[in-house]
């Protein structure tokens, strides 16, 4: 398999770019929640701090709650991961406005880069192998539109899908291992909640 060669800050930008109020947007603690701030923090961003593996099941009461918004929600394939079951509600409620992106670095990257589950293995019976590929059990869950994005010419179709595509769909973007510097949005939750809460509601 390729070694990845996106690099995650500058692929959500392209994802966020002009995010007007029709655009919910949810992030996985960690990384995914550095990257959507770098991007430009906005009150219609809700970084679930420490919420590891309640961002799919949290995009998704958004997006039942809020059926004429776009939701989308950014995460990172640990936080997938611990969150799997999520998918199934998914596409059991199969709402139309949302949408699901992982960054999948193959690494648990707030408790020191470890491997994931999506990395190749190489201590099974066999001397390595793929790991868990997330969009096909996505697709076992009855998420009929799911995907893998690898390279960079994929990336001008992945935000489109991510931005106007009926869903729910999915979609795993293989991104870089990189060493990148905290970009951080406000870390008091009842901020973040109120904020969101007044930009969507018009009030606190």
């Amino acid at each position: 398999m390729s070694k990845a060669t996106l690099q995650r800050r500058p692929l959500v930008k392209k994802v966020l770019a002009g995010a007007d109020d029709n655009l919910l947007v949810l992030s996985g603690l960690g990384s995914a929640t550095y990257d959507i701030t770098e991007a430009g923090d906005r009150p219609l961003n809700m970084p679930l701090w420490g919420a590891m593996g309640a961002t799919v099941p949290m995009g998704l009461g958004l997006a039942l709650a809020q059926p004429a918004k776009r939701v989308l929600v950014i995460t990172g394939d640990g936080d997938m991961l611990m969150g799997m079951g999520s998918l199934a509600t998914v596409a059991t409620q199969q709402p139309d406005n949302l949408a699901i992106l992982v960054l999948d670095n193959e690494k648990f990257g707030e408790t020191g880069n470890q491997a994931t589950h999506t990395s190749p293995r190489h201590n099974g019976p066999t001397e390595s192998g793929a790991g868990t590929d997330l969009s096909v059990i996505a697709k076992g869950c009855g998420i009929a539109d799911t995907g893998i994005v690898r390279n960079e010419s994929e990336v001008a179709q992945l935000v489109k899908d991510l931005r106007t595509k009926k869903g729910p769909i999915f979609r795993v973007a293989k991104v870089m291992v990189e060493k990148l510097g905290f970009v951080m949005p406000p870390q008091d939750g009842a901020h973040l909640k109120d904020r969101f809460r007044q930009a969507l509601l018009g009030r606190p």
